[in-house]
């Protein structure tokens, strides 16, 4: 008897620890961590949903970095990038258990001026004309090579980072890193509460990539980094804030419709024949009808350590993506510059321009067709 009850609850153990096994298993395999193919032939991270976390890394190259060694860069940041995105460390990584959580991390490669100059190849972007409303610091502007790294965690994207600029010392510096954040899902706002990104593009439509992507699979990229007023900001009443924005507040709706996505009516007058939106009003200036003009907005909020009186440092990482520059942000930006009522509480301290090129396939490397040119 006591051998039958022996036999008998050791077989309840091995099934239970078979169970658990499977169980754990099962568990493993659908958690598997989120990722975001790096390969294809436009680069993730543009038309890619937004994560929480984002850094925006601009390297300087060093003198005498010419277009064999500028290869041999880009080759080994591809590389690296492929791997981290895909949740593998790359062959250096001195902490490979940080990469094992991709979090769907995407690293997105951004081409200066300079980096044009020193591959002997005429650049595709410029630097943007001066505006009266910019009072531009040169920790925030310019740069030569950027790195744009997404993740939901922010742990992958400080991860990505360390590795990166660690294979790239031997040829470039750092010259800005710009840290930012969003809201992982929902209407996403900015550090001045406004709903934000509603008059882009949808991505995945045919307008999106009218807008956005060249025939080559590459685009531009601006990026500005606007500092908010918040302390003039808050003792604005509502009333005023909308009024200056053009939208509600609470949902984002122009003060014309009723939903966030109502077109603009710009014609509307109020009792007092009056418009009802201001043509000075942010969303009257940067108004685009023709879809092919349109930019596409991925911003991300950043917050450092306040002054020491307690005034704050916040504002936004404006990143916009579109197909030429010159055609679509400098007009829009000329008229926010001309007459936006906004302009009294946002001020542009940071401003840099890259070309973002296609991606590539496995076996390849991000910018091979300018430097193989």
């Amino acid at each position: 008897m006591r051998r039958r009850t022996l036999l008998a609850g050791g077989a309840l153990t091995l099934t239970a620890a078979t169970t658990a096994a499977c169980a754990t298993a099962k568990s493993t395999v659908d958690t598997k961590p989120p990722v975001v193919p790096f390969y294809g032939p436009r680069q993730a991270g543009i038309e890619t949903a937004a994560p929480a976390n984002a850094t925006f890394l601009a390297l300087d190259l060093k003198a005498g970095t010419d277009r064999a060694a500028l290869a041999r860069l880009l080759r080994l940041l591809t590389d690296d990038a492929a791997r981290l995105t895909q949740g593998v460390a790359p062959l250096a990584d001195g902490q490979p258990e940080l990469a094992r959580s991709p979090a769907r991390l995407t690293v997105t490669f951004g081409f200066g001026p300079g980096l044009f100059d020193a591959a002997g190849r005429p650049g595709p972007v410029q630097q943007l004309p001066a505006f009266t409303v910019d009072r531009l610091q040169p920790r925030w502007s310019g740069g030569d090579l950027l790195l744009q790294l997404c993740a939901d965690d922010p742990l992958t994207v400080a991860h990505a980072q360390r590795m990166l600029v660690k294979d790239s010392r031997a040829f470039a510096t750092v010259r800005w890193v710009q840290r930012g954040f969003r809201r992982g899902a929902g209407p996403q706002r900015n550090v001045l509460g406004q709903v934000d990104g509603t008059a882009n593009p949808q991505p995945g439509t045919d307008a999106f990539a009218r807008a956005v992507w060249n025939d080559d699979g590459g685009t531009t990229l601006v990026l500005r980094r606007i500092r908010a007023e918040l302390e003039t900001w808050d003792a604005v009443d509502t009333v005023g804030k909308e009024f200056a924005v053009g939208r509600r507040l609470s949902d984002g709706a122009p003060l014309t419709g009723r939903a966030e996505h109502d077109p603009l009516d710009l014609a509307a007058k109020n009792a007092d024949g009056l418009p009802v939106i201001s043509e000075f009003a942010h969303a009257a200036r940067a108004h685009v009808t023709d879809e092919r003009l349109r930019i596409f907005r991925r911003p991300y909020n950043y917050d450092e350590t306040p002054g020491a009186d307690g005034t704050p440092d916040a504002g936004l990482i404006f990143a916009s993506f579109q197909r030429d520059v010159v055609r679509q942000f400098v007009p829009v930006q000329r008229r926010l510059d001309e007459a936006d009522l906004l302009n009294e509480w946002i001020t542009p301290i940071g401003s840099a321009v890259f070309a973002v090129p296609p991606g590539c396939g496995e076996g390849g490397w991000v910018g091979e067709r300018l430097l193989a040119a």
